[in-house]
């Protein structure tokens, strides 16, 4: 839970301001354009204890899992998965920084052409990011679904992905804001810190 405080609290720093936009990428807002550079400092430093955090209680899931070569499937997931955390992290707000740069020394004219010229050749990352850290969720679903974890099999509904689904949904519902960009940003976060909760609930674990 202090991981998702962390990384959260960075991805609410990095986008919470006015939502209006020019371009094609929606988060290079002019909330983004007028924000002081200590707020991405913060939000990258917060990424390094919050990716600490993560994978101690990531790894400690582990031990919840009942046959032990499906313990190490998870292991390895779970390592493979948290690998582009920081990656992805990092290449957003790289962008974002820049962006708020250009926008305030003279460049804010140039400062969305430049920024969406250089994410699209490496919007790959996005994509790729992805499918290495979705996979232990998935398969953390599929342990308790069919009852290979210490956890009640109706447990399965609490996964994060399922959570992240019904978030992403309430937020699509909300009026275009700041509060709405901070809350979409931060859904993975969000959607951890419910699910650690929901694990915390379970007697006798």
């Amino acid at each position: 839970m202090l991981g998702c405080l962390c990384y959260g609290g960075g991805d609410w720093l990095m986008m919470y301001g006015d939502p209006a936009y020019r371009g094609a990428l929606p988060w290079l807002t002019e909330g983004v354009a007028a924000m002081p550079q200590w707020r991405f400092v913060l939000a990258m430093a917060l990424a390094f204890p919050g990716i600490v955090f993560y994978g101690i209680a990531l790894f400690a899931v582990q031990n919840c899992i009942t046959d032990e070569r499906q313990r190490k499937v998870y292991h390895y997931l779970n390592a493979f998965g948290l690998t582009p955390w920081i990656a992805l992290h990092l290449f957003y707000i790289m962008i974002l920084t820049l962006f708020a740069w250009l926008s305030r020394n003279g460049f804010a004219g140039d400062a969305t052409a430049i920024c969406e010229g250089l994410y699209a050749p490496l919007a790959w990352l996005v994509p790729v990011s992805e499918g290495l850290m979705l996979p232990v969720f998935v398969y953390w679903f599929w342990l308790q679904i069919t009852g290979k974890t210490a956890f009640p099999r109706r447990m399965a509904f609490t996964n994060v992905l399922i959570i992240y689904g019904v978030l992403k949904g309430a937020s699509l519902l909300m009026p275009v804001s700041a509060f709405r960009l901070g809350f979409t940003n931060g859904l993975m976060s969000e959607s951890m810190i419910v699910w650690f909760g929901f694990m915390l609930l379970v007697p006798g674990l």
